[in-house]
């Protein structure tokens, strides 16, 4: 069972998904039947861009985890899509290029996704708008 992947495979946008890509993944597959399926990451803080602990659970039991160097610090550009049952923008991991759009033929009764607080300062949420503002000019 496979439940995060962190990838981009635009090397010139953004280099270190495409250098440092994280597979957090159970070694048995996930059994037939309905199961709540749990991915929640820890952050580090001290800053954006920091890496964490991503912990895999399956009805409640912790599966698998792993560290993740790096998560994206801005967003992604607006043809990039965040897709559930599929994937229709860029593969998230290289083995998934020739099977797009990967679509899941199961059932998801419900996604839920909770970001939970975002723990900056004002003066952090200042130099987020300056930085998402001057990596918009420096694309352009």
């Amino acid at each position: 069972m496979f439940a995060y992947a962190f990838s981009n495979q635009d090397g010139f946008l953004y280099p270190l998904q495409n250098k440092y890509k994280t597979r957090i993944a159970a070694t048995e597959p996930l059994a037939l039947g309905k199961h709540s399926v749990v991915f929640d990451f820890a952050y580090d803080g001290g800053g954006m861009g920091k890496g964490g602990t991503g912990t895999l659970s399956v009805d409640g039991q912790k599966v698998a985890a792993g560290r993740i160097e790096f998560t994206q610090p801005i967003r992604f550009s607006l043809d990039e899509s965040f897709d559930v049952g599929e994937d229709t923008g860029t593969p998230v991991i290289d083995e998934y290029g020739a099977k797009m759009p990967f679509k899941f033929t199961g059932t998801l009764n419900k996604v839920e996704i909770d970001l939970g607080a975002d723990g900056l300062t004002p003066e952090k949420h200042g130099e987020l708008e300056r930085l998402q503002r001057d990596y918009a000019m420096r694309v352009q």
